[in-house]
C-alpha cells in the first residue's frame, strides 16, 4: 500500500466511531417516548411519527444524493463532517426551543435528511479499504451504528440514575442534548482521522442511468430486494421491541430501569451478529449468511409475542432477535459495493439505503393500529413477510452467474 495512505485499520476504528457517535442522533426522540406521551399526550401515531419522520428525512435525503451522484462526486470526509454537524444542530434545537410536535416532527426529519450523508458515505469509505474483506468492514460500521442507535436507549437509564429520576423519567432534554453533543464528537473524530482508502473512484458524472441501475440491473436489484425484505422487519423492531418490553416489565411489576437497559442490550445487541455475519459471509458467501439471519429473525418475529407476559423469556428472544435482526444488514450493502459499477458505488448505496428507509415508514406506521388490535402477542407477526420477501431474493441472487462477484466467488 503506498505510504501517503494512512494505516488501514486506524481509518477504519475512526470511521466505525464517528459514525456510533452521529447515530445516536436516531433514536434520540424515539428513546424518551415516554417522557413525551406523559408531557405531550401523544397517541401511538405520534409516538410513530418520532422514528418515522427521520426515516422520511433520510429518504428525502439519500434519494437527493443518489439521483446527483452526490457521494461519488464529493469528498466523503466532507460530506460525513457537514451532515453529522448539522443533524446534532437539528436535533438539539428541538430541546432549545421547545417546539409544537408539528415543529418536533420537522426537526426530526431534517436529522434524518441530515443522516442521509453520514450512513452511506460511511459505507462508501469502507469499502474503499478492501476488497478481500469488505464484508466484514461494512459489517463493523453496521454493528457501530447498531450500537450508535441504541446509545439513546441506555442514556435514558442511565440519566434516570443520575438525575435521581429511579423509577420515574428522566429529563428528555438532556437526552438530546448529550446525543447532539456525541454527534460533534464523531464530526471531529472524522475530520482528524477518516480519509478514502486506495479503491476510491472520485470524480463520477451526473448520470440517470447509473442512478437507477439499482433497480433496472438484475443481479444488484436481487441484493436490493434481499435488503428490503431485511428492512421490513429491522426498524420496526427496534423502534418497538423496547417499548414493548417497557410494556412487559411494567405489567409484571418489575423494574422500569431493568426495562429500560433491557431496550438499549436488544438493539446494541446486533453489533455482534454484525461482526460475526461479516467474518463469515466473507469466507462462506454473502447469501448463505443472509438466509441464515432472515431465518431466525423471521423466526422470532413470529414467536417473540407469546412470552409478553413472562419478562424474562421476552428479553431472551427479544436479544436473539437482536443479534439476528441486523446481522445480514451490511451484506446487502456489501454486495451492491461488488455487483455496482466501482465509480457509482455511493450512488449504489445511497438509492439502496433511500429505498429501505421508505419502506420502514409502513412497517413501523401499521404497528400502533395493530398493537390496538391484537396486542402485543400478536403484532410482531406484521413483520415475519419482510424475512420471507428477502430469502427469496437472496436464493435467485444466489443462481445467477454474477453472483460469483461477491465474496471473492464464495456468493
Amino acid at each position: 500500500m503506498p505510504a501517503k495512505w494512512p494505516a488501514k485499520w486506524k481509518v477504519i476504528t475512526a470511521l466505525a466511531l464517528a459514525e456510533a457517535l452521529a447515530m445516536a442522533l436516531w433514536f434520540s426522540a424515539s428513546s424518551v417516548v415516554p417522557q413525551l406521551v406523559t408531557e405531550w399526550s401523544l397517541d401511538g401515531s405520534q409516538q410513530a411519527w418520532l422514528t418515522m419522520s427521520v426515516q422520511l428525512g433520510f429518504v428525502f435525503g439519500a434519494l437527493i444524493s443518489a439521483v446527483f451522484s452526490i457521494a461519488d462526486r464529493f469528498s466523503s470526509k466532507t460530506l460525513i463532517t457537514i451532515a453529522t454537524l448539522l443533524g446534532a444542530v437539528f436535533n438539539s434545537s428541538i430541546a432549545f426551543l421547545t417546539p409544537t410536535f408539528a415543529i418536533v416532527i420537522l426537526f426530526r426529519f431534517l436529522t434524518g435528511a441530515a443522516l442521509a450523508g453520514v450512513y452511506p458515505p460511511g459505507m462508501k469509505v469502507m469499502a474503499t479499504w478492501s476488497k478481500k474483506d469488505r464484508g466484514l468492514l461494512i459489517g463493523l460500521l453496521v454493528g457501530a451504528l447498531t450500537i450508535g442507535s441504541a446509545a439513546p436507549h441506555l442514556l435514558n437509564a442511565l440519566t434516570s440514575i443520575t438525575t435521581g429520576a429511579g423509577e420515574g423519567l428522566p429529563p428528555w432534554q438532556t437526552i438530546l442534548h448529550i446525543a447532539s453533543a456525541a454527534a460533534v464528537l464523531g464530526a471531529l473524530i472524522t475530520v482528524l482521522f477518516v480519509v478514502d482508502g486506495p479503491l476510491n473512484k472520485l470524480g463520477a458524472t451526473f448520470s440517470w442511468r447509473k442512478a437507477l441501475s439499482a433497480l433496472t440491473d438484475k443481479p444488484t436489484r436481487l441484493a436490493n430486494f434481499g435488503y428490503f425484505g431485511h428492512m421490513w422487519e429491522v426498524y420496526a423492531m427496534w423502534t418497538w421491541a423496547p417499548m414493548a418490553l417497557i410494556a412487559s416489565y411494567t405489567a409484571a411489576g418489575w423494574n422500569l430501569q431493568s426495562a429500560r437497559f433491557a431496550g438499549f442490550a436488544v438493539v446494541a445487541i446486533g453489533a455482534i451478529g454484525c461482526l460475526l455475519a461479516g467474518y463469515f459471509a466473507d469466507k462462506i458467501g454473502r447469501t448463505r449468511i443472509c438466509i441464515l439471519s432472515l431465518l431466525i429473525s423471521g423466526a422470532c418475529s413470529l414467536v417473540v409475542g407469546f412470552t409478553f407476559a413472562a419478562p424474562a423469556a421476552l428479553t431472551v428472544i427479544t436479544l436473539i432477535w437482536g443479534v439476528a435482526v441486523v446481522a445480514d444488514s451490511a451484506q446487502y450493502s456489501a454486495a451492491v459495493s461488488e455487483l455496482a459499477d466501482p465509480q457509482y458505488v455511493g450512488s449504489a448505496l445511497t438509492m439502496q439505503t433511500g429505498i429501505g428507509f421508505l419502506i420502514t415508514l409502513v412497517s413501523i406506521g401499521i404497528i400502533p393500529p395493530l398493537l390496538e388490535i391484537f396486542g402485543w402477542r400478536y403484532v410482531f407477526i406484521a413483520l415475519a413477510p419482510g424475512p420471507v420477501f428477502g430469502i427469496i431474493s437472496m436464493l435467485r441472487l444466489r443462481r445467477l452467474p454474477e453472483a460469483k462477484k461477491m465474496a471473492s466467488g464464495a456468493r
